[in-house]
């Protein structure tokens, strides 16, 4: 992950979807500094482009993510914590991000974790999370990543206001990948076999097809910001305020 994160389309069109995302919330906040959480922030490429956003501190649970975040320039801005507990008293962050880490089997509780995000954001404060979506499109990737559940747009959206949050946008996302993926979990399904290793899902295809599949995700970065309806997809995303 340390060594594709930079570039590989799917981590580089994810990123500035959530980017944009991100710019176009936090404009509606007040002006001046902020404190950011990036909650599950793994190896760090997400966490440094955060940073044009203001401070931001990075927690994850596996010491193999951390040390290549360390080596990123974030060692002074680094936890190791789970979600469900984390080490900041309350009304520490004026905006959290928590890019597929509520889904995995390491949370326990996704209420619990929803929790915790709560009680560190500040009155108001801004969260922007994404899931995986669909249960039913369970494969053998989610067996690689250690998946606990994928999710709807409807139950991410109750969970989120059963914790405290006031929903602002919520959105599918990853839709123009969903016809090829749906096939390929249906290949998958009729062949039986999962793979070995990790390694396949993050093979870096050559540069002109990377850059097309990169582009085929970051597209929505033009659509998400400004509330255009997406009708299906591999990813919930939803921005939230603290309540």
């Amino acid at each position: 992950m340390a060594r594709r994160e930079e570039r590989h389309w799917w981590y580089a069109g994810m990123r500035r979807v959530a980017l944009a995302v991100l710019d176009h919330a936090l404009g509606t906040t007040p002006p001046g500094p902020r404190r950011i959480l990036d909650a599950g922030c793994g190896t760090g490429g997400t966490t440094i482009a955060l940073q044009r956003f203001g401070e931001v501190v990075g927690i994850d649970l596996a010491w193999e993510a951390l040390g290549p975040a360390a080596g990123r320039g974030l060692g002074g801005h680094l936890a190791r914590a789970s979600i469900e507990h984390l080490p900041f008293g309350p009304a520490t962050f004026d905006a959290v991000t928590s890019f597929e880490v509520i889904y995995h089997l390491g949370v326990s509780s996704d209420l619990a974790a929803f929790g915790e995000l709560r009680r560190v954001l500040k009155p108001g404060g801004l969260l922007l999370v994404r899931v995986p979506a669909h249960d039913w499109l369970r494969g053998a990737h989610d067996r690689l990543v250690h998946t606990r559940h994928r999710y709807t747009r409807g139950e991410l959206a109750t969970k989120l206001q059963q914790a405290g949050f006031v929903l602002q946008q919520l959105s599918w996302a990853n839709t123009l990948l969903f016809p090829p993926a749906v096939a390929k979990r249906l290949l998958e399904r009729a062949d039986g076999q999962a793979p070995a290793t990790g390694e396949p899902d993050l093979w870096q295809p050559p540069g002109p097809v990377n850059a097309l599949l990169e582009g085929a995700v970051a597209v929505e970065a033009l659509a998400i910001p400004r509330g255009v309806a997406l009708p299906f997809g591999l990813s919930v995303l939803a921005v939230a305020r603290a309540a």
